[in-house]
């Protein structure tokens, strides 16, 4: 006799979902300008009739989030997250410009691949989850517990004044919709249809020195400010190389370190009076952000004091923590994970992959509510955030019919 998970993937439409992928793909998103991608997204789910509630909570006026419920709370609970925002296209429509693929939103289909701004991160998370619960009705099935999803604003970085998980705040605060509760997440992150358990964590330092200018036939009458930067490149340097030494490798996520990714000083012919310096650091799991910042902030003070500059270090990344983002990590054997692997393997006729996630996300403020939960979802972040983000529709509706078979497994499924 078939189950009713086998039924419910089976009632996954293919087409359906790839023309709601190029659909999603065609309005653009990038931050701070979710709304009309989110009232699609919640006309979507209202109108197919698949879902018992769908509406919009405003977490600043014309950015909402997009919440929405259906099951009868007989079984295990399940709440299906995702962000409707994009990064900026400016870098595509340069790459491309004069070609067919010009048009960051165009939503091409190529050799078997979707291309365009979103596709994976995360437009496709968003439909597969919508496809996922219209494959019940299909069906003629319901889940037996509920089955919640959260779509949020606000989690790319990037725009001035955004990128800050405004949205998912908002929601975990009771301030933007129901407080998120489940007894297992999925978070539509793109992760080549592989379970990312683990996850880093991040902060961004921007450092600056202020020294004195002067002429440069009178050096003697300023500060070098930039003297004093390179003498903190090499500091930073040391200290990601320690990082590595000290700090262990993550099965998953690999070794600590940070990484300087920009600097700007000079320009006049004169003593440079200005050195300004970011960097991003990763946090894997066991490792302390506060501990993290202050290693930072004492070799920036150091620095500076040695070469009587003045110094200021910010985070101008906070997420769920005042100074970045906190790493996650939940066990491979988690009944949740477990039963995501089981649905992996019935639909694939292959063992699910466990693995890291090469980036950070808005997971954690969810642990934090005590709801344990996974990355999974099609798409390669890897080409995400470039001019060559594509998704492979195979993969799409594959990734869609696991997420139909889970749902069904973990909740539980009758006929209305």
């Amino acid at each position: 006799m078939t189950s009713a998970a086998t039924r419910v993937a089976s009632a996954v439409d293919g087409e359906a979902v790839t023309e709601l992928v190029r659909e999603a793909t065609r309005i653009p998103s990038v931050t701070p300008n979710e709304e009309q991608f989110a009232r699609w997204a919640c006309r979507q789910m209202a109108e197919s009739g698949a879902f018992d509630s769908a509406e919009l909570f405003e977490c600043e006026p014309g950015r909402p989030n997009v919440c929405g419920t259906i099951g009868d709370g007989a079984g295990r609970s399940l709440l299906l997250a995702g962000h409707l925002d994009t990064v900026a296209v400016e870098d595509w429509s340069q790459h491309w410009a004069g070609t067919d693929r010009e048009d960051p939103f165009g939503a091409h289909v190529i050799d078997g691949e979707l291309w365009g701004r979103g596709v994976a991160d995360q437009k496709a998370g968003i439909c597969a989850t919508i496809e996922a619960v219209r494959a019940f009705g299909r069906a003629g099935l319901r889940p037996a517990g509920r089955v919640s999803t959260l779509f949020v604003c606000d989690e790319e970085s990037g725009q001035p004044g955004s990128g800050v998980s405004a949205g998912i705040r908002a929601s975990v605060e009771g301030r933007a919709g129901p407080r998120p509760d489940a007894d297992f997440a999925i978070y539509t992150e793109p992760t080549t249809s592989a379970i990312y358990t683990a996850q880093m964590g991040f902060l961004i330092a921007d450092i600056a020195y202020t020294g004195v200018s002067a002429y440069f036939g009178r050096p003697e009458l300023g500060v070098d400010a930039l003297r004093a930067g390179h003498r903190l490149l090499d500091r930073l340097w040391e200290h990601s190389d320690r990082l590595r030494e000290s700090v262990p490798a993550h099965e998953l996520l690999g070794e600590a370190f940070l990484l300087v990714t920009s600097v700007i000083s000079g320009g006049n012919i004169a003593v440079p009076g200005r050195f300004e310096l970011s960097l991003i650091r990763k946090i894997l799991p066991g490792e302390s952000l506060d501990a993290a910042a202050t290693s930072i902030q004492s070799i920036a003070a150091e620095v500076a004091s040695e070469h009587g500059v003045e110094c200021s270090v910010e985070f101008s990344a906070p997420r769920d923590h005042r100074f970045g983002g906190t790493p996650d990590e939940i066990a491979a054997d988690q009944p949740g994970v477990a039963a995501l692997a089981r649905s992996i393997e019935a639909v694939t006729g292959e063992p699910a992959r466990i693995e890291g996630a090469p980036y950070w996300s808005e997971k954690p403020f969810l642990r934090d509510l005590e709801i344990p939960g996974v990355y999974f979802a099609p798409g390669d972040i890897s080409n995400c955030h470039t001019p060559f983000e594509r998704l492979a529709i195979d993969e799409l509706v594959t990734a869609t019919r696991t997420l139909a078979h889970f749902i069904a497994q973990w909740c539980g499924a009758h006929d209305p």
